[in-house]
């Protein structure tokens, strides 16, 4: 019996403690491996992301433009992380519905490993989401490596 190879490696980030603790663990794997890392982060979009009040619509710009430099600064993290460990890596920031943009951009790079905390961001942004791992888990064709 031979065992998979994992050549690219997508680690989802989400800039949040847990994510950090799959940032390590990714290290020893792609190290082990000579894997490729591409370090993810996606920015969610909502169709409520402008809100009619009254006659005005309400634009949620500035919140859309910090969630933005936070996730430049999630994988910029992984980026600098990985680069002492001499591990290839390339950041990618995409838009949309977390889980359905990392299992769309896994399939189409044709990842081997994606690799991703338990448990993000809490509060409002999870009730709006749900478990992007678990939706990642349950939905991806790629294999799934979650990190406590």
């Amino acid at each position: 019996m031979t065992g998979k190879e994992y050549k690219k490696i997508l680690i989802a980030t989400d800039g949040s403690e847990n994510a950090d603790r799959a940032i390590l663990s990714g290290i020893d794997i792609a190290k082990k491996l000579g894997a490729k890392v591409y370090a993810v982060c996606v920015v969610p979009t909502h169709p409520s992301s402008s809100m009619p009040i009254g006659s005005r619509m309400m634009r949620w710009e500035v919140p859309f433009n910090v969630m933005m430099e936070e996730a430049k600064k999630a994988v910029e993290h992984i980026a600098d992380v990985y680069s002492s460990s001499g591990i290839e890596v390339k950041t990618v920031i995409l838009e949309g519905h977390p889980a359905e943009e990392i299992i769309k951009f896994a399939e189409a790079s044709n990842i081997d490993l994606i690799l991703m905390g338990s448990l993000g961001k809490t509060g409002l942004t999870r009730l709006l989401l749900g478990s992007v791992a678990e939706e990642v888990l349950r939905q991806s064709t790629v294999d799934v490596l979650v990190s406590r």
